[in-house]
């Protein structure tokens, strides 16, 4: 069952993840690819690329790409066909290997009633639950509605009373038709104080099973996870071996065969805990299973995939270290974390920092609405768990990055939290800590950074100078009014005036000294007043991303003189995220009332309800359903 050529039917950092393991062993790599991911760099690291005519979830063309290019595997990757059991038998009846486990396990997995059906005949203990709305005070509010077919947070919702079940319903049905072409859902009791805990388990053709210990993937925000770590701070050895051995016991009655995970539900107080779901395939944050294993579960899925056995048994697994992983999303956790678009102006990791980044980005990438906001994941190492997170969040706030809003920040105050450091990271972290959405700059800070832009300009100018280039600035005999330059960061505006001095000193805003150490087309080296930093300063047409000690701010060089522009309507409403209308709620004319669902936009396959804020009628409608709106689109215009 060798083989020496792989396809990866997906894209983005798991196709770089995978490419990576499978190249080092010596497997030429197979890429498939879109028109939006033409200019993507899993697309430039394949040893081969072919362009699908559709999208990711084409399995007969990805197959057909495979037989084309003399591929013998096919690595699913994770999301889109990764779980589709009729895709795993259509590669297998093609003569391919299919790296994952049966397309029989992937059936009864991934209809997560069936698979909590086969946990109890197993024994792994599961959650009350019911699959009719009417039996619902049965299990007790507060409930969580689940998507039978899905994951990923889609088709989620938390629901608090009954007032609020049928649109709850509604809205969850919709939402994982889009996401798993199934609208089944299933309700079950909602764990408020919980813990998402999970153990990753391999599994060969030979009978052989073992798990790799835990990771907890608590902290979460919109049912989606974004920190997890492994081992889990709420797990002693006794839990461990009590929820390997579920995992294993339920494992053996599938006959798993590759890398799997079985997720748990944890009672923070009680510690007993209950089965959730089986995924079928290589989970987004094994990373930091394999950090403190020292497995690359990529390698040990395609030995599997060739017939090989394990080779060890569960006393030869060991964990050293701790290994916290960070999701790094193109999403504005200020507006709840609505995904946010743009061109990725800057994009400079810091390579002296000790971390591993898994990223499918680069400089210069469209990121669009059309795949998961997910830009990268970043991974650290430490010997303890403290030093993990101080580890991962010097190596986040070290990103330079701009020109798409993210979570980066966010990310770094959740890892300095005290709720953090004391590992109280149940379900609802991001409600107790109350961690800071977005930074929060200060007059002082916004214009040493205003600065810092101004004389990286300055410089920038010098260095283009046709002639005269290497006389010192401010060596005139003439006397010129200061320099001036405006920019403006998000509502606010900075004006920087400044002047050259002949000891290569800057008078600044009248009462503030600089000083240009070295300049240079990536960054300057500044002194401000007593404070010295170095700056990484990227500029793309009249848009200047500037990273510093107060983390990365863009700015807009605005124009010397300004024309007058059209004033925003009164009364208008804006698309907070660009999407897609899937519902209107309402037409001109109509009144409504504070808290009344206006529309309900879909991207990235999750939904967004937008609510009317105050009463009144609809004076104006600029969307129709089905039409697809940017962020910050006149929606409609309310009138009071």
């Amino acid at each position: 069952m060798t083989y020496h050529k792989l396809l990866i039917a997906n894209r983005g950092e798991i196709a770089c993840r995978i490419m990576k393991t499978a190249q080092e062993m010596g497997i030429s790599c197979v890429a498939v690819y879109t028109d939006a991911d033409s200019e993507s760099p899993f697309v430039k690291l394949a040893d081969e690329a072919i362009k699908l005519t559709d999208t990711y979830l084409n399995g007969k063309e990805i197959i057909e790409a495979a037989i084309s290019t003399g591929a013998q595997a096919i690595h699913p990757g994770y999301g889109f066909l990764s779980e589709n059991a009729k895709f795993s038998r259509e590669v297998i009846k093609a003569g391919l290997i299919w790296v994952g486990p049966s397309s029989k396990v992937i059936t009864s997995m991934g209809d997560k009633l069936k698979a909590k059906e086969i946990a109890d005949k197993a024994g792994v203990p599961t959650l009350p639950m019911t699959t009719e709305p009417s039996k619902a005070n049965t299990v007790g509010y507060p409930l969580l509605i689940k998507a039978a077919a899905g994951g990923g947070g889609k088709g989620m919702r938390i629901v608090e009373s009954k007032k609020d079940l049928k649109d709850s319903i509604t809205s969850a049905q919709r939402e994982a038709k889009v996401g798993f072409g199934d609208d089944r859902i299933f309700i079950e009791r909602y764990v408020a104080s919980s813990r998402h805990i999970e153990i990753q388990i391999l599994g060969d053709s030979h009978g052989n099973i073992v798990h790799l210990g835990e990771r907890e993937c608590s902290i979460q925000r919109r049912h989606q996870k974004i920190i997890e770590e492994s081992p889990s701070p709420r797990v002693d050895e006794e839990m461990r071996i009590a929820m390997g051995n579920a995992a294993i016991k339920l494992a053996k009655k599938l006959k798993y065969e590759s890398a799997g995970t079985v997720e748990f539900l944890v009672d923070d107080k009680t510690g007993e805990f209950w089965f959730l779901e089986v995924n079928t395939r290589l989970q987004v944050e094994h990373p930091v299973t394999e950090e403190v294993t020292g497995k690359d579960l990529v390698y040990e899925q395609l030995r599997i995939s060739r017939g090989e056995t394990l080779g060890y048994s569960q006393d030869d697994i060991a964990w050293n270290g701790s290994s916290i992983e960070a999701r790094l999303y193109a999403e504005d956790p200020a507006k709840d974390f609505l995904p946010a678009t743009g061109t990725l102006i800057a994009y400079d990791v810091d390579k002296n920092i000790d971390a591993r980044w898994d990223t499918g980005v680069e400089k210069g990438s469209i990121i669009g609405t059309d795949f998961d906001p997910m830009l990268a994941k970043v991974i650290a190492k430490g010997k303890n768990r403290t030093d993990a997170a101080n580890k991962l969040a010097l190596a986040l706030q070290s990103l330079h990055i701009g020109g798409v809003t993210t979570n980066r920040d966010f990310l770094v105050e959740c890892l300095r939290s005290k709720h953090f450091h004391k590992g109280n990271t149940t379900s609802d972290f991001i409600e107790i800590a109350k961690p800071k959405r977005s930074i929060e700059l200060t007059k002082g800070k916004l214009e040493q950074a205003g600065i810092t832009a101004a004389l990286w300009i300055q410089g920038e100018n010098r260095d283009k100078a046709p002639i005269l280039k290497e006389i010192q600035s401010g060596w005139t005999n003439s006397r010129l009014p200061k320099q001036k330059i405006s920019f403006q960061s998000g509502s606010e505006e900075i004006l920087i005036s400044y002047k050259s001095n002949r000891d290569g000193s800057f008078d600044v805003n009248d009462d503030i000294t600089a000083k240009v150490i070295k300049w240079d087309p990536s960054g300057i080296d500044i002194e401000i007043g007593k404070t010295r930093f170095f700056s990484k300063i990227t500029k793309s047409d009249e848009n200047l991303v500037v990273h510093g000690p107060w983390g990365d701010i863009l700015f807009k060089i605005l124009p010397r003189f300004k024309s007058i522009g059209q004033e925003a309507k009164d009364g208008g409403l804006i698309a907070p995220m660009p999407g897609k209308v899937i519902d209107l709620k309402v037409k001109v004319g109509s009144k409504i009332n504070k808290g009344d669902t206006l529309v309900v936009l879909e991207a990235m396959k999750m939904e967004h309800t937008v609510k009317a804020i105050e009463d009144g009628v609809i004076d104006e409608l600029f969307v129709s359903q089905n039409d697809q709106v940017e962020n910050g689109a006149l929606l409609m215009v309310i009138k009071k």
